[in-house]
């Protein structure tokens, strides 16, 4: 895929950033310039700019403006570590673009950087999306690894699992996780993580310095059931224990509580990484997958967030 083009709109957009941080959040233009990744003279040109275009008044007349002042209140609501909000769409209630190029972007910065680092991969919609997003990139100096297995129910590779995508464009070393999802007894799950490849993929994957993942919802709907990997049967035993969402698997009640039993007992994934030293960042919006996203944000499952305008303000006022 080639390079993403810089466009009037993509420079308005980070004159918008940068005027944001410089007249609202106080920022000093090295400050802005290490927080936009640009040069300090980059940093003075995009303030500059976003005075000129008349983006800078009483406050930002820009949409990205509000998304910034929502992402500065969930930050501090959620105790997050990162926290991106894109502008909703008004005319869909369901398209993923927005978070999908907020992701992409965040996943090329932390590939570019120079130190060696362990980066995560769930498996989602959305996260597939951005992952198509990515340019050809050369990363000898990282490892990317899953989080879950790339295995259906029928033997077929599962579509929505991402880390064999993002291989073909980067090359760092990636480190699939050749399981089931889901395995079909807990004696099963065990027997397959004592094996040592496993051990080794799994031990990487909780030493992970970032990690991107989705949150998919319990509902009529849900991922893993619509994908294959429970049964309706299933689906209606873990919404009677109070399920409201997954993570690469693992599902949890409203307070984000993992749920005792039932396909938790069987699911193959690596746990999450430590929320405490490393930073796990969920991409995640959309009215149907509110419990679930308040539940993981509460919880501290994930502390970090990439989501849309609407989804932001839902979890704020509720």
């Amino acid at each position: 895929m080639a390079q993403r083009q810089e466009t009037s709109g993509n420079r308005l957009d980070d004159a918008a950033r940068a005027g944001w941080l410089y007249y609202v959040a106080g920022n000093n233009q090295e400050q802005i310039a290490r927080k936009l990744g640009v040069s300090r003279q980059t940093a003075q040109r995009l303030v500059s700019l976003s005075v000129s275009e008349g983006l800078v008044k009483v406050r930002l007349d820009h949409p990205i403006g509000r998304c910034m002042e929502l992402a500065e209140a969930l930050s501090r609501r959620f105790a997050l570590d990162l926290c991106e909000v894109v502008p909703s769409d008004p005319g869909s209630d369901s398209t993923i673009l927005g978070v999908a190029q907020a992701a992409a972007a965040e996943i090329e910065r932390r590939l570019r950087a120079p130190e060696p680092m362990v980066m995560a991969i769930g498996t989602g919609r959305t996260l597939k999306a951005a992952i198509e997003q990515l340019p050809p990139m050369d990363c000898p100096q990282h490892k990317v690894v899953s989080l879950t297995g790339n295995i259906a129910p029928d033997g077929s590779a599962a579509f929505y699992n991402v880390i064999f995508n993002i291989a073909d464009a980067v090359k760092a070393r990636s480190f699939p996780m050749p399981l089931p999802v889901i395995a079909s007894s807990a004696a099963e799950r065990e027997a397959l993580h004592r094996q040592p490849m496993i051990r080794d993929t799994m031990a990487l994957a909780a030493r992970a310095d970032i990690t991107f993942l989705g949150i998919g919802d319990l509902g009529p709907q849900a991922p893993l059931f619509l994908d294959g990997f429970i049964s309706e049967p299933e689906l209606k035993a873990l919404q009677k224990a109070g399920a409201v969402g997954e993570i690469v698997g693992w599902t949890f009640d409203a307070q984000g509580k993992l749920i005792d039993g039932l396909t938790n007992d069987r699911v193959a994934s690596a746990p999450l990484p430590s929320r405490e030293t490393s930073l796990v960042v969920a991409l995640a919006m959309g009215e149907k997958k509110l419990p679930a996203i308040q539940a993981a944000l509460n919880r501290r499952l994930v502390n970090g967030l990439l989501t849309d305008e609407r989804t932001a303000e839902a979890l704020l006022s509720a």
